[in-house]
């Protein structure tokens, strides 16, 4: 087939597209990176193969460009840019080849993004090392460079920031039991991500220690609401029923003996 002829170039209304015309009718647009790497011109002649290698060149930098825009608001990783170009419909070979380019310009690294994402979530977040490392697994990488990033994260830092974690957890639960509080503050721990020997040292440093005008507004508070709830049950099962809640709370059997008398004593006023 004879080579046909660039018998326009005209510009889009698209910043930085072009539209080719070739032998007077429109053939195809290309970027302006393909219109200077071709060095696209009025009048060159323009093979089947030259078209072909213009149409993949164009498909390339348009994915380059879209994978440009995704990076423009923050950091991602490799994982994440091929998801983002395979849910655009672009061709593995040519998702291949943006990646690479990306890495070679330094604009894609993995270890530089979990880096990043470390010491970010041990300055803003009350996150453990458990949970940022399900975070970054889950953004594709891979498990020595995670490793690598939490390398970072000293012990003294965990210990801190877990510290400050255990102070609110404990101010929310401060209602409950002391035994009940000191669970609850262990159990909130490990939903942030700290393991168990980190746990220990947190709660050590924390040291929380019973207050007893405090357990006693507790233990009240619970008592009452048991004694209202099991209000369908008399006698013996109704003794048991408060107890068994109450135990599970954490509260001190003398407490809950005390308890018991003293509503034994009003019944018996009350027949």
């Amino acid at each position: 087939m004879a080579d046909a002829e660039i018998t326009k170039i005209e510009a889009q209304k698209r910043r930085g597209r072009y539209n080719i015309y070739l032998d007077g009718q429109y053939a195809f647009p290309v970027s302006e990176a393909v219109l200077v790497q071709f060095r696209l011109a009025k009048g060159m002649l323009l093979s089947d193969q030259q078209q072909t290698q213009i149409g993949a060149a164009d498909q390339a930098s348009q994915a380059y460009q879209l994978a440009l825009n995704y990076l423009s608001h923050q950091l991602r990783t490799e994982f994440e840019i091929r998801h983002y170009l395979k849910e655009h419909d672009i061709p593995l070979p040519v998702r291949h080849s943006v990646v690479k380019r990306l890495q070679e310009l330094h604009l894609l690294d993995d270890q530089n993004y979990a880096d990043s994402y470390v010491r970010t979530a041990k300055l803003t977040t009350d996150k453990g090392p458990i949970v940022i490392r399900q975070k970054l697994k889950q953004k594709g990488v891979a498990d020595l460079q995670i490793e690598a990033a939490l390398a970072q994260y000293t012990q003294a830092e965990l210990i801190e920031n877990g510290v400050k974690v255990a102070q609110k957890l404990a101010q929310h639960y401060h209602r409950q039991s002391f035994q009940q509080q000191q669970q609850k503050v262990k159990t909130g721990l490990r939903q942030k991500g700290f393991n168990g020997d980190l746990i220990t040292l947190i709660m050590a440093q924390l040291d929380l220690q019973p207050d007893t005008a405090q357990e006693q507004t507790a233990f009240n508070l619970q008592a009452e609401k048991a004694w209202r709830q099991t209000a369908r049950y008399t006698g013996q099962q109704r003794r048991l029923k408060v107890k068994q809640k109450l135990y599970q709370k954490g509260f001190a059997f003398d407490l809950i003996e005390s308890f018991l008398a003293l509503k034994e004593q009003q019944d018996e006023l009350d027949d």
